[in-house]
């Protein structure tokens, strides 16, 4: 579904959007895939996160549970990009954990802040532009959420975000102190934050989806997925645009509305040159409405009525 954000109030150049008192661009870069485990992955890494800023990405999620045997994002972050360029945002979330093994743990309240310092020591930063609660299991979030607002009240965290989350996880966030960002899972086969996405768009809210492209095996490059009857149609979009499957998803996910950040990683410059010439691609109305009834029926096992379809004539 295609819903027009609150520009009145985050009114942007186009191509970008406004957290906060912040402006990024509206592709970025996910850090999850970076690290890898010899020399060759890590040379590999460096190089995209210089392309990505000489490419002009000044947005950057990352996590310091983001960690091979060998490497870590941050690490890799830091490395590459240190001293940072005045304009670049760099993003992560908290609560959940890994230990030294990689064994997951989900924070306790009291050790949020570490985390935060952790993310903070990895990186060689003094604050924070953005950070996210990532939620686990737990139903309420307020006090987690309460912890990083005194954090941001302190200085180490200039603006929150929520991930994860439902409607009323996200009211309760913002209940405590200002939300600028959602981060939830997102793409043409999971769309079960829909209503999410609508709530953000109408408060200015940006929304970053993760596992944008083809869901969780292949954002993560794992061998592909059972094909979909929703792929046959992603494939005829591409092939009228000269463009590859993975792009048209992204620039059907840039569709969904101005306040739309995504966050697709890589470990290879040529999948990051083509995952940012998919913000250029205009998907018409037609090809939006497709797509959308591909989507539901994948989903929902049913079409909506064409008059209905909120994918017709969308634009970003």
């Amino acid at each position: 579904m295609t819903h027009s954000a609150a520009a009145s109030t985050h009114a942007a150049a186009p191509g970008t959007w406004n957290l906060g008192d912040l402006t990024v661009g509206r592709i970025g870069l996910g850090a999850m895939r970076l690290p890898g485990e010899g020399q060759a992955d890590r040379d590999r890494a460096i190089a995209v996160l210089r392309r990505a800023v000489e490419l002009g990405v000044d947005h950057i999620d990352t996590a310091s549970f983001y960690f091979s045997a060998a490497h870590s994002a941050n690490e890799l972050i830091n490395s590459a990009l240190s001293p940072y360029p005045a304009d670049l945002l760099i993003a992560t979330k908290v609560g959940p954990g890994r230990d030294p093994s990689g064994d997951w743990y989900s924070a306790s309240p009291g050790q949020l802040r570490g985390q935060v310092e952790e993310n903070l020591r990895q990186l060689g930063r003094d604050h924070f532009d953005l950070v996210y609660l990532r939620r686990m299991s737990q139903p309420s979030i307020s006090e987690h959420f309460g912890v990083l607002a005194e954090l941001r009240e302190a200085g180490l965290i200039r603006h929150l975000g929520v991930s994860n989350v439902d409607l009323a996880q996200l009211a309760e966030a913002q209940a405590i102190a200002p939300v600028v960002a959602v981060q939830n899972r997102f793409n043409l086969e999971v769309r079960v934050h829909d209503d999410v996405l609508g709530a953000c768009a109408e408060q200015g809210i940006a929304f970053v989806p993760f596992y944008a492209i083809a869901g969780e095996a292949r954002e993560q490059g794992y061998p592909a997925r059972a094909e979909l009857a929703l792929d046959a149609t992603v494939r005829e979009v591409a092939a009228a645009h000269g463009a590859s499957e993975a792009q048209i998803r992204l620039a059907w996910t840039m569709h969904q509305g101005p306040n739309m950040l995504a966050i697709p990683g890589t470990r290879r410059v040529e999948h990051l040159e083509e995952n940012l010439a998919a913000g250029a691609i205009a998907l018409g109305g037609d090809e939006l409405a497709a797509l959308e009834q591909a989507s539901r029926r994948e989903i929902y096992g049913t079409e909506i009525p064409e008059t209905e379809n909120p994918g017709s004539g969308a634009v970003a």
